[in-house]
């Protein structure tokens, strides 16, 4: 079975707004897990701050000039095609850092979408010339969360999934990742401050839900860097309390994780052994399941 033949390619993202929660380091090494099963993988990195693109290995087209990402999402969606690295684990979509501007621009954006349906005296063109890119010719449905959907939406490559590394802050450009994906991979701490972290991006989601057609999906939760206290056994009673129908996963903390980012790979294209391997192969494989790959012959 080719899923992308018949429905178009899996998207997720993988969101947590709290820092430090390891979040790239999960999605690069799902990503990595599912190309170790055969799958054809698209990596989205929407944080401003480009960790994943570093973690990929990808530096240099950090700085890389227009158009970037930032472009294919406020102005040209055709241009995302061009952006695409490609790589032997996955191909990649970079960061920029004009992406520092895409929060802001998406807003304006949103805005003007506002305007469009509710009315008012508010002036599209004063709003607009606050914009790079934006014009409000460009805005015309009910809200502006849809740019990464259209963008992808005008890709010719094929692919089994579309991973999408969402910034670790809730904003529009959050709702954008996710509203393109319209399913989240969560990974979390096993710490007490997780708890109002997941509630909070609960009601953001809700939030993106209630003003568009969306509708959001958990996939599972990550619990990352487990370690062997109360507070971890607590937490992961919480989260299986919390997602009483979604997988939780306990990734351990392991050097050989972080010396893989460092070497821009996932732990699947190391010659180092690592135990948490496992698990992420455990995340592909049921991420395979809910998608409806199980008709697809696993490599060996």
């Amino acid at each position: 079975m080719n899923r992308q033949s018949e429905t178009g390619p899996a998207r997720f993202c993988v969101t947590n707004a709290k820092g430090g929660t390891g979040k790239t380091t999960v999605a690069i090494n799902v990503a990595g897990a599912l190309n170790d099963r055969g799958r054809d993988v698209l990596f989205i990195d929407l944080d401003p701050q480009g960790n994943a693109t570093e973690g990929v290995g990808l530096v240099e087209a950090y700085d890389a000039d227009p158009p970037t990402l930032f472009d294919a999402l406020t102005g040209d969606p055709s241009a995302l095609g061009d952006l695409i690295c490609e790589g032997e684990e996955m191909d990649v979509i970079p960061s920029s850092i004009d992406m520092l501007q895409a929060e802001h621009e998406l807003t304006i954006a949103d805005l003007i979408a506002r305007v469009n349906t509710q009315g008012g005296d508010i002036d599209q063109a004063a709003l607009a010339s606050f914009a790079i890119n934006i014009t409000p010719e460009m805005v015309t449905g009910s809200h502006a969360l849809d740019t990464l959907d259209r963008a992808l939406s005008t890709l010719d490559a094929e692919y089994d999934y579309v991973i999408i590394d969402c910034p670790p802050f809730y904003g529009k450009l959050t709702d954008t990742g996710m509203y393109a994906a319209q399913n989240v991979l969560i990974p979390a701490l096993t710490e007490a401050t997780s708890e109002r972290a997941i509630e909070l991006l609960m009601d953001q989601m809700a939030a993106m839900e209630r003003q568009t057609d969306a509708s959001i999906n958990t996939l599972g939760v990550v619990a990352n860097r487990v370690e062997t206290t109360s507070e971890d056994e607590t937490m992961l009673e919480w989260f299986n309390m919390a997602f009483p129908d979604s997988p939780v996963w306990e990734v351990r903390k392991r050097v050989a994780l972080q010396r893989a980012f460092s070497a821009g790979q996932s732990i699947f294209a190391t010659e180092e052994s690592c135990d948490m391997a496992a698990v992420f192969e455990d995340i592909a494989a049921e991420l395979d399941k809910q998608f409806g790959f199980t008709d697809t012959e696993v490599p060996a």
